[in-house]
């Protein structure tokens, strides 16, 4: 032990000192098959030699389970490893490690790099002497994936005809001292560890040697130890793949070096280190037990298939006449059938004539492939006018503001080029005679028999009957709209009275006033300005209300302007202030301040606003209302779109009437005409934007959105 204490104190003053900079970390995985702390305290000092032998890094020791050692090798935890050999094998094949030395091993003061593994038992149990009795007995090895601790006793009980997994009752132990103990102890009746362990173990101060009887005993001039198995090559040092060679160079060159009176070699109990041996004794054991990474099945060969389904290859035979005869008579199947085909092509072109929509085909080049008879009867088109020509510079060659439509911007040649189906909902389309027609059409990729796009079929359909209608019926929606603005008027017709005539009778006043200080004061000149600056003030107010009222009735023009939703919210409050003042509400302003603007059309919006606001104003005059509050809010919605709430704190709505809400002539109001919200629905809807009711705890939550372009909603 003295020694010992000696050696670290010289390993101590012969580190030097940590420079100001960490060197890198090289991490050594070793196999702790004796527990963490022994495997820390005999591999930490070959790791402080490295150190010092390759002072750019600092090398440390891994501690690693037979559980852990996979994936660490597979997530490069570790950059070098040292396992035994059986599980180097496995880690060559499937992750390329790359053993770069082999273990010289000490055992009783003898260098040796090959060792082998050991089945014993307890002295005194006369039950087992031989190693064909430990079958059915209770037998512990240390881990399945250990070489030295399991597979080599599991291939010599192979040997006299005993599977240790099917035939003892098999146990693991996890290092071998944990078997050792268990034989001693009773818990096992027998049990395997590597060679070198029961001599170098001590239990009670004596070697475990004196108590055990070793089974199935080989001797070997190379190995004069105990050991009941072949013998194979000794631990190899192997870098992983990520590692350097440089590195793993230096690496090997150090540990080549190491003498066995080096302190780091004392500690770990071994002779240093030599070139790495021959492993092909590891892969032929593995292969014989078929363990990983030799646990394919074996080739299946031609000749075990014939002697093992011979049976079925007469039956292939025999069904390869029957389909001989097969064949003769699909053949004169085929010929019915190019006859077949024939008639189904008549019998296509017949079903294409007689539908109503247009249908052509176009193929890889633009040019149109078929035509059918509405497609001539719409466009004035003939088909062999057509076919072989470029159908888009004769159908579909400019827009309806006269610029000119481009191929490479068509929908149709889009579509045989990406294989995406389109579905336009309005484009133009020309006919012979140089007019154009609005049209609706579908393009649809068309493929060949082994799935190849080799063209596009489009199918169109005139709709200038129904654009008519829904211009009629756009025509029909202002006319309403404009109707019901005039009756909404009609409604707040007193309450807008007395509004123009505050500042009219104001402006009367005031008037009154200057002529009297001219008549009293001729030079009350600062007082008579006041006065006049009074009645400039009131003129304007009833010139603004008289201009809102003068712009909500007329009927609106018919093109979209950019609009802001804010400056709309607050005329819409100035038209129905006399309201909100008589009830007593208090209006609450949430609005946006960099609200994004709108392209739409004023007149339209602002009678939505309205209707909106007048509905909660009423809503809040019921009786039972005690807090009156009216709330209006505007977002931005991600840039694409503006989104207006108007809350009111009313009773609410019913639940019967909440699903038919927005149909017309549906109303909660005992004098409403049920029109309001049925005609703000079909304004907002126009506007290609949303209008919806949105609950409320509290009374009632109205909201709508429309996007900030009409360009953003299609």
């Amino acid at each position: 032990m003295s020694l010992r204490l000696l050696l670290i104190c010289l390993l101590a003053l012969l580190t030097p000192l940590s420079p100001a900079t960490t060197p890198p970390e090289v991490r050594i995985g070793v196999l702790s098959h004796r527990g963490d702390e022994a495997t820390l305290k005999n591999w930490s000092p070959t790791a402080d030699y490295l150190s010092r032998e390759i002072p750019e890094y600092r090398f440390v020791i891994v501690p690693l389970n037979f559980r852990e050692i996979e994936p660490a090798v597979r997530d490069q935890t570790v950059d070098f490893l040292l396992v035994n050999p059986g599980i180097y094998v496995n880690m060559e094949v499937r992750y390329r490690i790359t053993r770069i030395a082999t273990l010289n091993n000490l055992l009783n003061g003898q260098p040796l790099n090959i060792f082998g593994g050991v089945i014993f038992t307890r002295a005194d149990n006369d039950a087992i002497r031989e190693l064909e009795q430990i079958r059915g007995q209770r037998f512990m090895a240390v881990d399945r994936t250990s070489l030295g601790g399991f597979e080599m006793a599991w291939q010599a009980l192979s040997g006299v005809g005993i599977d240790p997994n099917e035939d003892t009752r098999l146990s693991f132990g996890g290092t071998h001292d944990a078997v050792v103990r268990a034989v001693l102890e009773g818990r096992a009746d027998a049990g395997t560890v590597r060679t070198g362990i029961l001599e170098a173990m001590t239990i009670d101060g004596a070697s475990p040697l004196d108590r055990v009887r070793v089974l199935g005993e080989r001797w070997s001039d190379e190995h004069p130890f105990h050991h009941s198995t072949r013998l194979y090559p000794e631990w190899p040092f192997s870098k992983l793949q990520h590692t350097t060679n440089r590195l793993a160079r230096r690496v090997a060159i150090a540990l080549l070096r190491m003498s066995s009176l080096e302190p780091a070699a004392q500690w770990g109990d071994y002779a240093g280190w030599t070139i790495p041996l021959e492993y092909q004794p590891v892969h032929d054991l593995l292969k014989e037990l078929h363990l990983p990474p030799y646990d394919q099945p074996e080739q299946f060969t031609l000749a075990d298939a014939i002697r093992k389904y011979w049976y079925w290859l007469l039956t292939a035979l025999a069904f390869l006449a029957v389909m001989a005869v097969m064949t003769t008579w699909v053949a004169r199947l085929n010929r019915a059938l190019e006859r077949s085909k024939g008639l189904l092509e008549r019998q296509h072109n017949l079903i294409l004539d007689s539908v109503g929509d247009g249908i052509y085909g176009v193929d890889l080049q633009g040019n149109a492939t078929f035509f059918n008879r509405a497609a001539e009867a719409i466009t004035g088109w003939k088909a062999q006018d057509l076919i072989g020509q470029n159908q888009h510079e004769k159908l579909h060659h400019t827009h309806a503001d006269g610029t000119p439509h481009l191929p490479e911007e068509c929908p149709v040649y889009h579509t045989f080029r990406d294989g995406q189906p389109r579905f336009v909902q309005e484009d133009l389309f020309w006919r012979k005679d140089g007019s154009s027609f609005p049209v609706e059409y579908s393009s649809t990729p068309l493929r060949d028999e082994k799935g190849h796009i080799v063209g596009s079929v489009v199918v169109f359909r005139d709709i200038s009957t129904r654009k008519k209608a829904e211009e009629a019926a756009r025509q029909y929606q202002a006319e309403l709209a404009h109707v019901a603005r005039l009756s909404t008027m009609g409604e707040m017709a007193s309450g807008m009275a007395h509004e123009l005539n505050q500042p009219l009778t104001a402006i009367a006043t005031n008037a009154d006033a200057c002529i009297r200080l001219l008549e009293a004061d001729p030079d009350a000149r600062d007082r008579i300005i006041d006065v006049l600056e009074t009645i400039g003030t009131q003129s304007r107010r009833a010139g603004s209300i008289i201009q809102q009222l003068r712009q909500f009735v007329r009927k609106e023009e018919p093109q979209l302007t950019w609009v802001d939703i804010n400056q709309l919210i607050e005329e819409v409050l100035m038209l129905v202030q006399p309201e909100i003042d008589r009830a007593g509400i208090g209006v609450v302003r949430d609005l946006e301040p960099n609200l994004a603007r709108v392209r739409a059309q004023r007149i339209q919006i602002d009678q939505v606003i309205l209707n909106l606001v007048r509905n909660a104003i009423e809503a809040m005059n019921d009786s039972r209302v005690t807090t009156r509050s009216l709330t209006l809010r505007t977002r931005n919605q991600d840039g694409h779109s503006v989104l207006v709430s108007v809350e009111d704190t009313g009773p609410g709505l019913d639940e019967s009437v909440r699903d038919k809400l927005f149909d017309p002539f549906v109303t909660s109001k005992p004098q409403g005409m049920g029109l309001g919200l049925s005609i703000s629905l079909g304004i907002i809807d126009a506007h290609k934007g949303k209008l919806y009711y949105d609950g409320g705890t509290e009374g009632a939550i109205f909201r709508f959105i429309i996007p900030v372009s009409q360009s953003d909603a299609s």
